[in-house]
């Protein structure tokens, strides 16, 4: 059972009970490699949610006519990667365990690990759908393996060959994408062929992660490591909506908003509009 946060994203104020979907912040930056700050986005993402309407016009859908539970933020340590990959698992597994799927707001991306060992502990055969600009491939980052440059490569190390597939992908190193050609699905750059990965993973547990520098910087400047040559927001809106209405997500985040990186505030407004989409097409 977990307690109602004094201040939820919009539209997400039920009673755990009633709850299909819960969110929950993991404000941690401690291993981000540019420039830090997404430890902000989640507290960011809440308040300023209310600028937006319930309503989405792109789904018909009214985030008032559904069960949705903000748990709000977790209290992480800085200093220790693991000791806030715990944090975040144990608030996972609580989610999942009361037959819940766990909706997490970053955050750097090292965060999905958390969340990731906890959905594959409960589903043995899960599969990853990953929408970001950098691969995440890495071994280790300057010594380190628990890196947010090095996160999917741990998840890696959890589910195996075959089963994570990223999308949006612009940035990585050589070692990176001569790896992952041999272990994992990546698309360059956009979205093609997400219809042909989603039929084929239907019916099979998926943990769906979005980066939001998976967006053009034009659109979304707000982030510790921007990489020119992104999609557009319909584009993503557009794939959110194929990964969900087509797979059976069990899981799922949004990360790495760093609103300090932009004082109009607009990469912090679309990431609200991108949980609030994510939120009605889980539904």
């Amino acid at each position: 059972m977990l307690n109602k946060n004094i201040e939820t994203f919009i539209g997400c104020d039920c009673e755990y009970e009633e709850a299909k979907v819960v969110l929950f912040g993991a404000p941690f930056d401690s291993t981000t490699s540019n420039r830090p700050g997404t430890r902000f986005g989640s507290r960011a993402i809440r308040g300023e949610s209310f600028g937006l309407e319930t309503y989405s016009p792109y789904l018909d859908k009214d985030l008032t006519d559904y069960s949705f539970f903000d748990s709000g933020d977790l209290e992480l340590c800085f200093g220790d990667s693991e000791l806030a990959l715990d944090a975040i698992r144990e608030r996972a597994e609580i989610i999942l365990k009361d037959g819940k799927l766990p909706f997490m707001i970053g955050g750097e991306h090292l965060v999905t690990l958390g969340a990731v060992r906890a959905a594959a502990d409960k589903y043995p055969d899960l599969h990853i759908i990953h929408f970001d600009a950098h691969a995440d491939l890495r071994e280790e980052y300057l010594g380190a393996g628990l890196s947010h440059a090095c996160v999917l490569r741990r998840c890696y190390d959890i589910l195996g060959d075959g089963r994570i597939f990223q999308f949006g992908i612009r940035s990585g190193d050589r070692e990176e994408f001569q790896w992952g050609k041999e272990h994992v699905f990546t698309r360059k750059f956009d979205f093609e062929g997400l219809e042909q990965v989603v039929e084929e993973l239907k019916g099979k547990p998926v943990y769906f992660t979005i980066d939001l520098d998976v967006l053009d910087p034009s659109v979304f400047p707000g982030t510790g490591t921007p990489e020119a040559g992104g999609v557009s927001f319909l584009e993503l809106l557009h794939a959110i909506d194929t990964v969900c209405r087509g797979s059976r997500v069990v899981a799922c985040d949004v990360n790495e908003l760093s609103p300090a990186y932009d004082p109009s505030g607009i990469s912090t407004a679309t990431a609200c509009k991108v949980v609030r989409e994510l939120l009605l097409s889980l539904v």
